[in-house]
């Protein structure tokens, strides 16, 4: 990994990783399942290559959070990521009642 993004992917990582657990605490009664399961969907590299290679995707969100904070960087987890894993959340639903 390049040094170019092996800083900023590391603290992508955590800053993803935060903002996934107060996402999910706030919403996890919408979206069914555990914790656990919520969390590991949300933040696994499946998911981020959904956006571009996982550590891009994680560098560019710790850039962001060095640029403009943990509330810059929560907002573009919002607008960005929640809605593609909240779509894919009631597939994985329809699909566990339809069997």
């Amino acid at each position: 990994m390049s040094g170019d993004l092996r800083d900023p992917s590391w603290i992508g990582d955590a800053v993803l990783a935060l903002c996934a657990r107060s996402w999910i605490i706030a919403h996890e009664h919408e979206l069914g399942g555990r914790r656990h399961d919520l969390f590991r969907d949300l933040t696994s590299n499946d998911f981020l290559a959904s956006f571009g290679p996982p550590t891009e995707v994680e560098a560019e969100l710790g850039r962001l959070y060095d640029k403009e904070g943990l509330e810059g960087a929560r907002a573009y987890f919002e607008a960005r990521f929640v809605p593609v894993f909240v779509k894919q959340q009631r597939n994985r639903n329809a699909s566990a009642k339809r069997r």
